[in-house]
């Protein structure tokens, strides 16, 4: 029998999620700080909600995809937050990226199953999303259905509650990685005045043949970094959480430092509410190329 649920959180990836819950005749019952975020989804049959604790039902299930640590707080534990309504019955699944230490305290408030995704909004939105997920069996066995519903696949990296949090800020540690490189070698073929769009369609067919050099490296190559996927400032965010994660379990990160100095570069030229992989066009400005 298709499960009710509760949606807090109506950003791109959140609202792609519901609407693939809906789609799979799933009750959907959401919440956003925003309410006007929710009209698409109400119109399609979701329920609105005022406050995070009235999208939920006690002993029920909610999904959050909220931006940062301070958010998801926020909406669990603050002013009409929903974890006292939910209960130690109530199972939590947490799909965006938090910091380990919070997860982990979370999970002591009620059922928690951490499955953070790998995805764009737009794989979000047609149910083609990856999941990393961990927590307790039967809290996993619970909500697989709606984990199905929006996703292409579910890995599961065991049962302590922060295994698939590090597993989410090491994934995207990797894909910031990617990202700088590509922007490094970029600059370099431009400035020897080779056709980086060639050398890039072969090295992505061939030894770099994956998802995120073929797609990322177009949207380098097109600066295509408007409207975002993924904002940069987010993307900020998750090198700290590795830094932290990294101090937390004294794991040296020398490339996430490097990292972090790129993005604040980043930001600090405006480019925030862009695409977080307008990083690679630092190197294109050290280079000294025309990036206008």
């Amino acid at each position: 029998m298709a499960e009710t649920v509760a949606v807090i959180g109506l950003g791109g990836m959140g609202s792609g999620i519901a609407g693939s819950l809906l789609n799979h005749g799933h009750t959907v019952t959401v919440y956003n700080r925003t309410a006007a975020a929710a009209a698409p989804l109400v119109a399609r049959g979701a329920r609105p909600a005022a406050t995070p604790a009235e999208a939920v039902a006690p002993g029920g299930i909610v999904i959050t995809m909220v931006a940062n640590d301070a958010a998801l707080e926020a909406v669990a534990e603050g002013a009409g937050g929903f974890l006292d309504r939910l209960g130690a019955d109530g199972v939590h699944i947490v799909m965006g990226t938090h910091s380990t230490a919070l997860v982990r305290r979370l999970a002591g408030r009620s059922q928690l199953v951490a499955a953070p995704v790998f995805g764009r909004p737009s794989a979000a939105a047609t149910g083609k999303l990856w999941i990393l997920q961990s927590g307790a069996a039967a809290a996993k066995a619970r909500v697989r259905p709606l984990l199905e519903a929006a996703s292409q696949g579910i890995f599961d990296i065991g049962e302590a509650p922060e295994a698939a949090a590090v597993g989410k800020i090491a994934g995207n540690f990797m894909i910031a990685a990617a990202t700088e490189a590509m922007g490094e070698a970029f600059a370099l073929l431009e400035k020897s005045g080779a056709d980086a769009r060639l050398w890039h369609d072969m090295m992505s067919k061939t030894i770099f043949a994956c998802p995120i050099y073929a797609n990322y490296g177009g949207f380098i190559l097109d600066r295509a970094f408007s409207p975002p996927g993924f904002r940069l400032t987010l993307g900020a965010k998750d090198i700290g959480l590795a830094l932290a994660a990294g101090q937390e379990r004294s794991v040296p990160m020398p490339f996430a430092s490097v990292l972090r100095d790129r993005f604040l570069t980043a930001v600090a030229q405006g480019r925030g509410d862009q695409d977080w992989t307008a990083i690679a066009l630092n190197a294109a400005n050290d280079a000294g190329l025309n990036t206008d």
